[in-house]
């Protein structure tokens, strides 16, 4: 038989009141775990567990025959992970009503009944079972304090009744099986009507003593009522705010409709074909485009206001009738104007300019400038995006700058099909929108950069723009209409034309940047860098000087470039520090010098370019994107043990060819320029281009290496000069590029004898008479003369000194 409990007092001592059926409990119980919270006697809940594990325990109880189990709270910890180890040894002994089971769950209904404690373990594995001892609520529940306890928490409920009805359901369970009178019962309903931690839970379980179980119970059932209270507060301020915005939106409504019917005002479909009407008024829309436009509106004035159809059309028709159809701005074509605007805004660039002035001068011969599309070519930092803004201003057109540089998109170009979300027009479109103008002028920078990918191909897609013969009917994917980009101005910017596919080159009229001479980065530094940098660090002129000498010294030693980017930096970074001694050293004034400037921009970047002379060794001059520079070749027999020709310094292919070709040259004509041909045959050559680091490429080097090469044969230093020219097996000297940046980068080196091909001479004739001025040119046709002169004390026939 089972083993059987009487009720029993906190000591152990048997009760002298009989005890009822449902008063008896075992004296061992199978327990059951739970990580919500506690159990209060009185309580009826139901519980869920996993299968599994549990099952069996279930069972176990059944099979005992008085349907009565343990519960114990566990923490933090779940259920399915658990020791005996984290049960508490105080829980709640209850009795099982019904059992509902599935798969993965077992469903219980559950009343508890009373305290216990567990005394020993009889199963320390699941099912757990445990020797367990009950405590019976008996004591004195007439001492004036527990009175007063029972009144404060009968209170305290009366208030937390109206703030929440949940409330009032539970306590009308309690009064139908407990009287409030009851101390046991009420502080453990008044501890389970809370929210509070479960924690705080099981230490009033926990609790014995009645005085300290209704003290506690009483301090969570405060909490809650401020809880309560705070949570009351915060649902009528929200109710408010709710009831304020339906009262305004009903308001509105009211007032949308009395307008309407009144005619005083429109509903957003009216008001918006009455706004697109309103813009085609001003405008001279083509027949085409005024159709698919009246097309739009009627479907607009049929679709629902929330349909995503009628957001569609109402972006599309917004573009249609923002667009500046045959809206033109008139061009100022006075010639002396654009040149008083050119000058001040550039300093030098005369052929530049004359060629800006030239094409404005058609321009205002036909009535219009239209027609051709101009491509600055240079290094960068030459002024190639500023002189577009300055052709904007001199013909008081709109300007707009678009970068193309890394766009590999088409889309970006010619616009997104309008069946995709968040489709747009083309940069063009966007851009005649942004101008509200027909004509302005687009800046087209980086057009070298522009790329391609599975998107498509943008430069493809640029040839219908700048095509004069298509793009007076450019259709844009998202607008489906034609536009007349015919009159645009289209200036391009690049730093080099061989990246330029050769259809989109042919379409575009080049016009060459070469970098800037000394004195234009001079006055360029004093007249525009300066006062901009000035003004950018609060300074005035008072508080800061430099004299030319000093801006030389900047250009020379640490801004040595094509351009003047790294001249403004360089001179930013002398202002700030100027800025610092003001602030720091209270000075009233800087006066840089260019004595002190290591003491703004440290060691120099450049140092004097020096002429590397002797055996084998020629200087040549090359072109770079940066502008020209002196090139060093060198050639050095290192042994004779075999015939080998090596070569170093990251050559590009066209490079190494024309050093292929060089020797190629040299070995054949040997004996002609009085060498032994046995030099060659048993020699192993090392020619080299200094500066490893960087790489080299171009045929211009042709004529130099073959002077090198000549001069380690003969044991012959050359006379102090230096050249540029392609070489041919036969000798003959080609044309090269680059010419301006090559005669400036010899200026830099101290050079004043250049050896030049003759197809070159149109190309050095059109220089301005400041870079022509002191130097020594002679022009080749034929390596022979090259020889006569490089080898040879006399002077060369061919000569041209300026």
């Amino acid at each position: 038989m089972p083993n059987h409990s009487s009720n029993l007092d906190p000591d152990g001592k048997a009760s002298s009141d009989l005890a009822r059926p449902n008063d008896v409990m075992p004296s061992r119980l199978f327990l059951l775990p739970t990580s919500v919270r506690p159990l209060f006697p009185g309580q009826i809940i139901p519980v869920i567990l996993p299968q599994g594990e549990w099952s069996e325990t279930i069972k176990a109880i059944r099979s005992d025959g008085h349907d009565v189990l343990g519960v114990v709270y566990t923490g933090k910890k779940e259920v399915e992970d658990l020791s005996w180890e984290d049960l508490n040894r105080m829980g709640t002994a209850c009795r099982l009503h019904k059992i509902q089971q599935n798969e993965e769950q077992i469903h219980l209904v559950i009343s508890a009944e009373k305290r216990f404690r567990i005394i020993d373990w009889v199963a320390k594995q699941v099912p757990f079972n445990a020797q367990v001892h009950y405590y019976s609520e008996q004591g004195q529940t007439g001492t004036p304090e527990v009175k007063g306890y029972i009144t404060a928490i009968i209170n305290t409920i009366k208030e937390l009744l109206p703030l929440n009805p949940l409330y009032g359901e539970e306590l009308k369970i309690f009064l139908q099986n407990f009287q409030p009178d009851n101390p046991f019962r009420l502080a453990d309903f008044a501890a389970s009507l809370t929210t509070a931690d479960a924690d705080e839970l099981q230490q009033v379980l926990e609790t014995v003593d009645i005085n300290n179980r209704l003290g506690k119970a009483l301090v969570l059932l405060k909490k809650e009522l401020e809880v309560s209270k705070a949570q009351m507060d915060i649902r009528k301020h929200v109710e408010s705010e709710m009831q304020s915005r339906q009262r305004d939106v009903f308001l509105r409504e009211q007032l949308k409709f009395i307008q309407q019917e009144l005619g005083i005002n429109k509903d957003d479909r009216t008001a918006e074909i009455e706004k697109f009407n309103a813009r085609l008024e001003d405008l001279v829309v083509p027949d085409g485009a005024q159709s698919h436009i009246e097309e739009e509106m009627q479907k607009l004035s049929i679709l629902e206001v929330g349909s995503p159809e009628y957001t569609v059309t109402r972006n599309y028709l917004d573009w249609l009738t923002v667009l500046p159809w045959n809206k033109f701005t008139e061009d100022k074509l006075d010639l002396e104007h654009a040149e008083q605007v050119l000058d001040h805004d550039h300093e030098g660039l005369r052929e530049v300019k004359e060629r800006i002035i030239e094409f404005l001068a058609v321009g205002k011969l036909k009535g219009e400038v239209a027609g051709s599309i101009l491509l600055f070519v240079g290094p960068p930092g030459v002024g190639k995006t500023s002189l577009g803004r300055s052709i904007a201003r001199a013909l008081d057109r709109r300007f707009y700058r678009l970068s193309l540089g890394g766009m590999r998109d088409e889309a970006e170009i010619k616009g997104h099909r309008r069946t995709y979300i968040g489709a747009m027009p083309g940069k063009f479109i966007q851009a005649i929108k942004e101008t509200d103008s027909a004509n302005p002028v687009v800046m087209l920078d980086e057009i070298d950069k522009i790329g391609a990918s599975f998107r498509g191909d943008p430069a493809s897609a640029l040839l219908e723009v700048l095509d004069p013969e298509q793009n007076s009917d450019f259709l844009d994917h998202y607008l489906d209409v034609r536009f007349d980009l015919s009159k645009v101005l289209f200036i391009a910017t690049a730093n080099q034309l061989d990246t330029i596919p050769g259809p989109l080159l042919d379409r575009m009229e080049v016009i060459p940047l070469s970098g800037y001479m000394i004195n234009e980065k001079i006055e360029i530094a004093q007249k525009h860098l300066l006062p901009r940098l000035l003004q950018k660090a609060g300074l005035t002129a008072n508080q800061f000087s430099i004299n030319a000498e000093a801006i030389s010294a900047v250009i020379e030693h640490y801004a040595r470039e094509a351009g003047v980017r790294k001249l403004e930096k360089f001179l930013g970074k002398i202002v700030r520090k100027a800025v610092m001694k003001i602030i720091k050293h209270d000075e009233q004034s800087v006066e840089v010098k260019a004595e002190n400037l290591v003491n703004y921009l440290g060691a120099r970047v450049f140092h004097e370019e020096k002429r590397i002379g002797g055996v084998g060794t020629v200087t040549g001059l090359a072109w770079t994107p940066l502008g020209g520079a002196t090139l060093s070749i060198e050639a050095t027999r290192v042994h004779n043990f075999s015939r080998g020709f090596k070569l170093t310094g990251q050559l590009g292919n066209v490079m190494k060819e024309s050093a292929d070709l060089a020797y190629s040259y040299a070995l054949a004509n040997a004996g002609k320029f009085g060498i032994n041909p046995e030099f060659f045959e048993r020699a192993t050559i090392h020619l080299h281009v200094p500066a490893g680091a960087t790489p080299k490429d171009g045929p211009s080097a042709g004529i130099t290496m073959v002077s090198a090469l000549l001069s380690l044969a003969k044991h012959k230093s050359i006379q102090p000069l230096a050249m540029t020219g392609e070489i041919t097996l036969t000798g003959q000297v080609l044309r090269v590029g680059g010419i301006k940046e090559k005669i400036l980068a010899a200026r830099r080196a101290g050079i004043d004898d250049i050896v030049l091909p003759e197809d070159n001479r149109g190309d050095y004739l059109e220089l301005s008479e400041d870079v022509m001025s002191g130097l020594n040119v002679y022009f080749v046709s034929h390596y022979d003369e090259v020889f006569a002169f490089a080898f040879t004390d006399k002077d060369m026939p061919v000569l041209l000194a300026s």
